[in-house]
């Protein structure tokens, strides 16, 4: 597993690669939710008023990096991410922003 620790605007973030097999898990926690790749259940998350989003690639098959993630393009972002101003469209760096 690989972390990392990520800036954010208001506090930082843990970044995560968790490599499974062919595939990397790849998140960023922060005190107010995550922002994932594609392999997180986001309405799942929800069930627990946890924010949480998650974002396809700009570029490439998958999410492979942490900076993949920030880069990323938010395609999915539950009620409770909503709330915290997280809309789809906008980068995974600038929805870790408005959950740090």
């Amino acid at each position: 597993m690989i972390e990392e620790t990520i800036s954010l605007r208001h506090s930082e973030g843990k970044g995560f690669v968790i490599p499974l097999g062919s595939i990397n898990l790849v998140g960023v926690v922060t005190k107010n939710g995550m922002v994932g790749c594609g392999a997180f259940d986001v309405s799942a998350l929800n069930n627990f008023a946890y924010a949480a989003a998650k974002v396809r690639p700009v570029t490439g098959p998958s999410i492979v990096t942490i900076a993949d993630l920030l880069s990323g393009e938010v395609k999915e972002a539950n009620t409770a991410a909503q709330g915290l101003g997280v809309i789809n469209g906008m980068t995974g760096k600038d929805a870790l922003d408005l959950l740090s």
